[in-house]
C-alpha cells in the first residue's frame, strides 16, 4: 500500500470517526434524559427540605422559650 494512500485514509478517516463519537455521544444523553429536569426536581426537593428544617427550628425556639419562662417563674417562687 502506497503512503500516500495510507496517508489519505488517515486524514480522511480522523475527522470521521470524530463525527461518528459526537454523534453516539448525543444518543447517549438523549436516552439518558434531560438533566436539567432532574437538577430542577432536586433543588425543589432541597428547597422543600430546608423549609421543613427551618419550621422546625422554629418549633424548637419556642419551646426553649417557653421552657426558660418556666425555669424563670419557678426561680421566682422559690425565692419569694
Amino acid at each position: 500500500m502506497n503512503w500516500l494512500v495510507v496517508a489519505t485514509i488517515m486524514v480522511l478517516a480522523i475527522p470521521l470517526a470524530s463525527v461518528i463519537g459526537g454523534v453516539l455521544i448525543a444518543i447517549v444523553k438523549i436516552f439518558k434524559g434531560d438533566r436539567a429536569a432532574t437538577a430542577q426536581r432536586l433543588d425543589a426537593e432541597e428547597a422543600k427540605i430546608m423549609q421543613d428544617l427551618h419550621k422546625g427550628l422554629e418549633k424548637m425556639e419556642k419551646r426553649i422559650e417557653a421552657l426558660e419562662t418556666i425555669l424563670l417563674e419557678h426561680d421566682r417562687k422559690g425565692k419569694s
